[in-house]
């Protein structure tokens, strides 16, 4: 027997199951549309995304349009070069030796075929870009993915061809032949409405600045993210930078009320649900956690308390900004944050410090509610851009008044009935808590009298 080697290559079949079996098919929409704004972003220099930058991106453009044949995306934000695709666009990870693109959110360098392949079997990815030269030129790279798999040789490469050009310097992806689930999923209106949110949520910093998204030709609207100010009220905001190894992270908070506390401490089952409150991260401009009352952001952890319903209304934004990508608290979907990333860790007492302030209003606030209210309604809404550099969030300062005694009632009635009775009070839309509370406030009335 003679020493040698065995075969411990991957097939091309497993590593495709492998990439994509973890992600979801709107996070792959996603990392495309990151492809599209990291274009953008460094055509217009590249540089940290702060809340304070005033950046102009109302020239570019992205548009995405999902069938149950056909998914594509588009956008004028400069195109991939030539160079760039033979030597590291279409790869299956990062080379020692490939330079980071600044302020981007791409680290693996798999997000772009990993999303084509979760999306459909024919691919087709075309480019348009302007040479050294100042010369527009073009190329295209068909991808079949069914024949790329059972190719009998060993490489992974894939043709790169002569193309039209595309009416703006920028990139298409076309990709047909879509899996039965993605199929069914653009099919679906609901798939598309909880992409159009999704978008718009975490995009939002991006189109504040002028991006244009549009899904099957609407055009999408970046959330408004805003805090109250006035009447005792005023949010933090507040900065600094993290060395890490000699490369830097700039860090800003941001934290305040985003609507007043409920009136109960108890889960409301017909309230539209408390999706906005809770602590948002931003890597790069991109939010990639949103609304998180989990251990994550440090709730029920640490000494923390987990979240409860009494803490709705608080908003908490904490935006991360690197020129390299790999030194931001990011996992490889990017739609949650390493808890292990030490930028992160050494932002979290900061975070807890702010959380604490919340809670301790909020306990004081129950005894003291139609005080609160009445602080609480003179405050405006005021954007995240224009919120003042101030180290500590400055809540209202309440008078608890002695608390009283309380019980809870709790019991069923037929549906009809309880709509009936709201009606006979008054108003059909009102909850079902404010019709057990008026009705109560009847019966007492009646049967005890006036206290």
């Amino acid at each position: 027997m003679q020493a040698g080697k065995v075969d411990a290559n991957p097939t091309k079949a497993f590593f495709v199951r492998m990439i994509t079996r973890d992600i979801s098919l709107e996070d792959c929409i996603l990392d495309l549309i990151d492809n599209s704004v990291d274009g953008a972003w460094k055509l217009e220099g590249g540089r940290t995304m702060s809340l304070t930058d005033d950046t102009d991106l109302s020239r570019y453009r992205i548009e995405l349009n999902a069938t149950q044949d056909r998914f594509s995306i588009r956008d004028n934000c400069g195109g991939i070069s030539f160079d760039e695709a033979v030597e590291y666009a279409f790869t299956f990870g990062r080379k020692d030796s490939d330079a980071p693109d600044s302020y981007s959110i791409g680290v693996y360098g798999i997000g772009m075929k990993r999303a084509v392949f979760k999306i459909g079997e024919e691919i087709a990815i075309r480019s348009t870009y302007k040479n050294s030269d100042g010369k527009t030129e073009s190329f295209k790279v068909p991808i079949d993915v069914t024949k790329w798999l059972t190719e009998a040789k060993r490489d992974w490469d894939f043709d790169i061809e002569p193309s039209g050009d595309l009416p703006d310097l920028g990139v298409e992806i076309a990709v047909t032949r879509l899996h039965e689930g993605v199929s069914s999923s653009f099919g679906s209106p609901l798939f598309l409405q909880d992409l159009k949110r999704t978008i718009a949520r975490d995009y939002a910093l991006h189109m504040r600045r002028g991006l244009t998204i549009l899904l099957n030709n609407e055009r999408i609207n970046g959330w408004k993210i805003e805090l109250l100010q006035g009447s005792g009220l005023e949010p933090m905001r507040d900065s600094y930078r993290d060395e890490t190894n000699g490369a830097s992270v700039n860090v800003e908070i941001l934290a305040g009320m985003a609507a007043p506390p409920p009136e109960s401490s108890e889960p409301d089952d017909t309230a539209d649900g408390d999706n906005r409150y809770g602590w948002y991260v931003v890597c790069n401009g991109r939010i990639v956690l949103a609304a998180d009352k989990s251990e994550v952001s440090g709730w029920g952890s640490e000494g923390w308390p987990q979240w409860q319903p009494q803490y709705s209304g608080f908003m908490g934004i904490i935006v991360f900004s690197s020129q390299s990508a790999a030194l931001l608290p990011l996992t490889t979907t990017k739609r949650s944050v390493d808890v292990s990333s030490a930028v992160y860790r050494r932002a979290r007492p900061r975070m807890r410090e702010v959380s604490k302030q919340w809670i301790s209003y909020t306990n004081s606030r129950k005894l003291a509610v139609e005080e609160a209210n009445q602080i609480e309604n003179l405050a405006r809404p005021k954007s995240i851009f224009e919120v003042a550099q101030r180290a500590y969030v400055t809540l209202p300062t309440v008078s608890p008044k002695p608390k009283v005694k309380t019980a809870n009632i709790a019991y069923s009635m037929p549906l009809q009935r309880v709509r009936n009775l709201a009606e006979g009070l008054g108003n059909i839309n009102m909850s079902y808590r404010d019709v057990g509370i008026r009705s109560f406030e009847r019966a007492y009335s009646d049967l005890v009298g006036e206290e």
